[in-house]
């Protein structure tokens, strides 16, 4: 591996990076991501482990190079670490990294099985360390859980970054303080503009927060080391003096970051997306269960890099409603 044409769109970036998302479930309802009675996919609908892993070694094959895993929530899957060992064998024949992006609330139980598969860094959303908010915010009282798995993840090696959705009148006043604490415990840490995806509860523009201006008030209090650009995601990285550490800023909203875009993403139903931001899709689920997979699924990977576009085109405004009816969490997060 790669045994077969690399896969570049049509504005000639190379798609090395798969979102392969093995769930919509999850154990927690962020206010912003989801509604309190969401609905999820029968699972029937959702990939089989067998098919997940087949998918991944052809999108290996055509030279992806890291494949993150995500949900929802992965780990509340029950067969995941089948998956996980299974595509850790690949690693160094074709793969480079394999990591995870998790809620935190199952990592304790899972983090040494993580490290021994291969997996060397996960990503855990965590958007605040007061418990009242956390509460609030995701609608459950899991806290604890997630902190323990941030511990048990660095004590079975994994490197953590925290991953933030900065939110105005919430938690915006914690991020400092939050940072701190990350860096002290050697964890990277990255701040999100909250996406414009499905329909919640509460207007998502109440709690946008730009994050122009929360890196003005940082620098007003940090040093803050632009460093080069470390891959072609999303994320602008510095290094923050006083603390040591590493801090991103994702800002679909405020700095668009398509132009190295160099990932592609699919739901647990088996639909590529070639746009987080987008509507287009392939059905790779359909070309999976055809007669003909391998010449069919590589029909839909041709095709989704003739679809996917140059750039998204994300917007929040007071009574807009969603960009896209599409939640995150069945996009893959």
């Amino acid at each position: 591996m790669p045994s077969a044409p690399p896969l570049i769109d049509s504005f000639g970036r190379q798609i090395s990076y798969l979102r392969l998302s093995v769930t919509d479930r999850c154990d927690l309802r962020c206010a912003y991501c989801m509604p309190e009675r969401m609905q999820f996919l029968p699972k029937s609908e959702v990939l089989s482990l067998e098919e997940l892993h087949r998918l991944a070694l052809a999108f290996i094959a055509r030279g992806v190079t890291k494949i993150r895993l995500t949900g929802g929530e992965p780990l509340v899957r029950r067969d995941m670490m089948d998956l996980v060992r299974a595509l850790g064998r690949a690693i160094g024949d074709g793969l480079e990294e394999l990591t995870l992006t998790t809620n935190g609330t199952q990592l304790a139980q899972h983090a040494e099985a993580l490290a021994a598969a291969g997996v060397k860094r996960v990503n855990v959303s965590l958007d605040t360390r007061d418990p009242a908010l956390f509460a609030r915010l995701t609608r459950r009282d899991q806290l604890p859980a997630v902190l323990d798995g941030i511990a048990a993840a660095k004590a079975a090696g994994l490197h953590v970054k925290i991953n933030t959705v900065a939110l105005k009148g919430l938690n915006e006043a914690e991020i400092p303080d939050f940072m701190h604490w990350g860096h002290s415990e050697g964890h990277d840490m990255t701040l999100i503009e909250v996406m414009p995806l499905g329909e919640v509860e509460d207007e998502r523009v109440d709690h946008y927060l730009p994050l122009t201006a929360v890196r003005d008030r940082l620098e007003d209090r940090f040093t803050l080391i632009p460093l080069a650009p470390r891959t072609g995601g999303p994320a602008r990285y510095v290094r923050v003096e006083e603390t040591g550490g590493t801090l991103g800023f994702i800002t679909p909203l405020t700095q668009n970051f398509c132009a190295g875009c160099n990932r592609v993403r699919i739901t647990a139903t088996g639909q590529l997306y070639a746009c987080l931001g987008g509507a287009e899709k392939v059905d790779l689920r359909a070309a999976l269960r055809s007669k003909a997979p391998e010449e069919e699924l590589a029909v839909a990977l041709d095709r989704a890099m003739q679809i996917k576009p140059e750039r998204h085109h994300f917007a929040i405004a007071e009574g807009s409603g969603p960009a896209l009816e599409r939640y995150m969490s069945l996009t893959g997060g």
